[in-house]
Order: structure tokens, then sequence, then C-alpha cells
């Protein structure tokens, strides 16, 4: 994985686990690529731009989030090194995890551990000591502990949440996790074009109601709601990390003119993307 952009770009290997230590630093641009990312930062503290928010993590807080959404690392302390884990997105859709949980993942929340775990600062790095040099059966087992270390996040984090809701865990396999991923990838590539859901599932080849029931039983959201959440994240990502126009931008994220940007912009953001602009440069803007 790199870590330094001088724009936001998609980054890393389709259907890849890694694990990597390094000294963590403030990015030039956001990136995303499509794993679920655990990180580990082990003294100090860090800031992220994630999904239009910052969030604020300290050390021996494991975090976790699906890096498909532009992400961005915004402030960090100095000399502090990071532990991260990269989870394939299938290989996370097969965990046996409760599911509205995993929805909300692939939806944009930011899962945090509650509270400091001593044993992660002990136990990543020893991942990644044998990930990078241990043998391929101590490599296997890596895997199968992370899993089991994202499994128990996720279910601390959802009885924190006290939800009368709470359902069994489920994984998910076959044609619909497939379809998802196909779909993710055309969106990935096709945003800035006005294409539809009727578009995208035709290059995708299947019906859209085939397309929409895969992703409302992986994601929990529609093609069409991922599609416009994936375009305001770009925008912000550009709104952030460029001087382009701001009409530019709305065009460039896939919007068909300025009002429907401005529309949709305000309606998930609660602001405009010019006010959106000024807030996060006045916030990066270093005191007098």
């Amino acid at each position: 994985m790199k870590h330094t952009q001088s724009r936001g770009e998609w980054i890393g290997s389709r259907g890849e686990f890694l694990i990597e230590r390094h000294i963590a630093d403030a990015m030039a641009a956001p990136h995303w690529h499509d794993h679920v990312e655990i990180n580990l930062l082990m003294v100090g503290q860090m800031t992220y731009l994630f999904n239009g928010r910052q969030e604020q993590v300290e050390a021996g807080r494991l975090v976790l989030f699906w890096a498909a959404i532009p992400h961005q690392t915004i402030a960090v302390s100095e000399n502090a090194p990071l532990v991260c884990l990269y989870l394939p997105l299938v290989d996370f859709l097969g965990l046996p995890v409760d599911r509205k949980a995993r929805q909300s993942i692939m939806q944009g929340r930011f899962l945090a551990q509650t509270n400091q775990e001593t044993m992660d600062a002990l136990i990543l790095p020893r991942w990644e000591k044998e990930w990078q040099c241990g043998s391929a059966a101590r490599r296997k087992l890596v895997v199968e502990e992370a899993r089991l270390r994202i499994r128990r996040l996720i279910l601390d984090n959802a009885e924190s949440d006290n939800s009368p809701t709470h359902v069994s865990p489920t994984s998910l396999a076959g044609h619909a996790v497939r379809h998802v991923e196909l779909l993710i990838d055309l969106i990935n590539s096709r945003y800035a074009d006005p294409v539809s859901v009727a578009d995208l599932a035709k290059l995708a080849g299947m019906h859209p109601s085939t397309a929409n029931s895969a992703f409302r039983k992986v994601l929990g959201i529609s093609v069409n709601e991922y599609l416009t959440r994936h375009r305001i994240a770009r925008a912000m990502q550009l709104l952030t990390d460029t001087e382009d126009p701001v009409l530019q931008i709305g065009f460039d994220c896939g919007f068909g003119s300025s009002s429907r940007f401005y529309e949709i912009f305000k309606e998930r953001t609660g602001t405009t993307p010019r006010h959106f602009r000024e807030a996060v440069n006045s916030k990066n803007t270093p005191a007098p």
C-alpha cells in the first residue's frame, strides 16, 4: 500500500490480505481501496477525515472502516508507529457477524474500540512480524486470528449499542457478493459518467432488479443510493484536496447539473459545497 498521494486515488491490489507497519504521517490527499481496514496507532493520536467527518483516535484503540470510502490522515503525532491490516471485502462479507453491524460499516460507520485493549498493542505487532517473516502456516494463522479479532470488535460495539434489534450473526456468500463486487468496481470506474442503475446492471450482465436485490442483501441499500454516496464522497474529497471550481467538481463527480449537485450535497451534508470547502479550509489553516 502507498501512503502519500498528490491527488486522491484508488490504491492496492484487490483480493489480497495484508498487514504492515509504518510511521504514520499526514496524507496529501484521500485514497481508497476495496478492503476493510483495521488500524492500531501505537503511540500518540491521529485524526482521520472519513466520510466527510473528522475522527480522532488515541493510541491503543483499534479502529475499523470500509476503505472504499475515501479516507485521509490529516493530523498525527510525531514518530507514531501505525499497524495497518487490510482484509479483502469478500472475506469480510464472509464473516459471521451481526447483519446490521456489517451493513452500518458498509454504509460508512467508523468503528472504534470503546476502550484501550492492552493485548492489541502486543498482538498486532506480532502479527505484522509473522506476516512479513513467518512461514506459510504462521501467515495462515495470522489471517485466522485477525478475522476473530474483527468479529470480537464488531460484537463489542454491537453489544455496547444496547440495540434491542440485535440479530444473530450471519455470513454472506455466493452470487450476491459477487454481484456487489462487480457493481462496486463499475461504480468506482464510471461514477463520473451519467450512468443509471440500468446502465450499470447492463454492464455487469444482470437485470436491474437483480443488482438492487444483491445490494440490499449485502449492503442494506440500493445501487442508486450507493452511487449517490460515492459521488458525494468523491466531491468532498475534491473540495478538500483541490482548488477546482465547485461546479466543475459537480460535473466531474457525475452530477448532471449544478442545481442537482447543490440539492443532493446539501441534502446529504447539511451545507452547500462552497460552505463545506470554506469550513474545511478554515480548520486546516494554521493559526497566526
